[in-house]
């Protein structure tokens, strides 16, 4: 198929573009490191070894690019369909109560009962707590970033109260539920121990990471391989086309909103289950959000999300090392190097787009 003089490939739309984006985003976070007097050059080359140099780094970097997996998915879908779900983070802390009560409640049942139950668990928490703004929104008119933002506070407030005065043993100070002792079975390292004998490096990469590329490949298929994923890309592209092809726009918001919830709440499979195996006080920390970052770098293909997530991964986990080896570095100017990544592969994705296009077509003229 022949691109159109204006359309500029897939691989440089997808690809090349956002590779520059990064580099800019780079170079403008060398210049910051340079204003308080380090060598960028060296913190780029802590923060490469510390997430990638060894098996622990990798180990960490796959379990933060696990929880955004989940959460970038849960936007990309919503937007798909010309929603804009910013309820991950409130989802994915009601989707962690979901896992803990049936974690909790039937830890007497084998683990290999419990385990999938808290998942469908979480997943159908994550997917009731994003489905009734969908239905505010299908039924009344409510705006859904307006509603999945207040939903959010209302999670917050909700687990708190949750924790403190339900799942929280007598006697206990710490903010957070008694161990949910089958969810061990998660973790790499303590399967390697205990039915292997062996020692694997320490990190919190647990057997979530295998449902974020299951998550990511059920996405791709219901978007691009079924009737209700063609019904919500076409519902996005034109409501009123869609409405006219005989699409029940309502039906959409709502489904739509569930499988966004549900794909959210799965991030709490990540940490309730297979990391601190309890129900703890701000386990979310702030990955909802980061989601929608990763959705929008990730172009919401399910492909580009799961890069994403592994670069936001790396920023992550590199950034923790560079904190620690250049204490003047803190932790609140890698934030700074990660917002500063956002801002040009986000938010400012296309202003290199047109000097590229220039640059292409006047080469392809040639």
């Amino acid at each position: 198929m022949m691109k159109s003089r204006g359309e500029l490939p897939n691989w440089v739309d997808v690809g090349l573009i956002p590779l520059i984006n990064l580099a800019v985003a780079l170079v403008v976070s060398g210049l910051v490191v340079v204003i308080i007097g380090e060598n960028p050059f060296e913190a780029l080359w802590i923060m490469l070894d510390g997430a990638v140099g060894s098996i622990k780094g990798w180990g960490y970097l796959l379990y933060y690019a696990t929880n955004f997996v989940f959460t970038g998915l849960a936007v990309a879908v919503a937007f798909h369909a010309g929603l804009f779900n910013i309820g991950g983070e409130g989802q994915a802390y009601m989707a962690g109560v979901g896992a803990a009560a049936v974690g909790l409640g039937l830890d007497f049942l084998p683990w290999p009962i419990v385990i999938p139950l808290a998942v469908l668990a979480s997943m159908a928490v994550g997917a009731f707590w994003a489905w009734v703004p969908g239905v505010l929104q299908a039924k009344r008119g409510s705006h859904v970033v307006i509603t999945t933002i207040m939903f959010n506070f209302i999670a917050a407030s909700l687990v708190g109260y949750l924790i403190n005065y339900w799942f929280r043993p007598v006697g206990k100070m710490a903010v957070e539920s008694r161990e949910i002792t089958g969810a061990y079975i998660m973790s790499f390292r303590e399967v390697a121990r205990e039915f292997f004998g062996m020692r694997v490096a320490s990190s919190p990469l647990n057997f979530s990471v295998f449902l974020a590329i299951a998550a990511a490949f059920a996405v791709w298929y219901l978007l691009w391989r079924t009737k209700l994923g063609y019904e919500m890309r076409a519902l996005g592209a034109n409501p009123s086309a869609a409405v006219y092809a005989g699409i029940k726009p309502d039906r959409i918001i709502i489904l739509t909103m569930a499988i966004s919830g549900a794909l959210a709440g799965l991030m709490a499979v990540n940490e309730i289950l297979g990391v601190q195996h309890r129900l703890v006080l701000g386990f979310v920390g702030g990955a909802g959000f980061v989601g929608i970052a990763v959705a929008l770098m990730g172009r919401s293909h399910p492909v580009g999300i799961v890069l994403a997530a592994m670069l936001f991964g790396l920023l992550y986990q590199g950034g923790s090392e560079l904190s620690f080896a250049k204490p003047e570095i803190n932790r609140d100017m890698v934030v700074v190097i990660q917002g500063l990544v956002i801002l040009f592969m986000g938010a400012l994705e296309h202003v290199f787009r047109p000097w590229v296009a220039a640059i292409f077509f006047r080469t392809e003229d040639k």
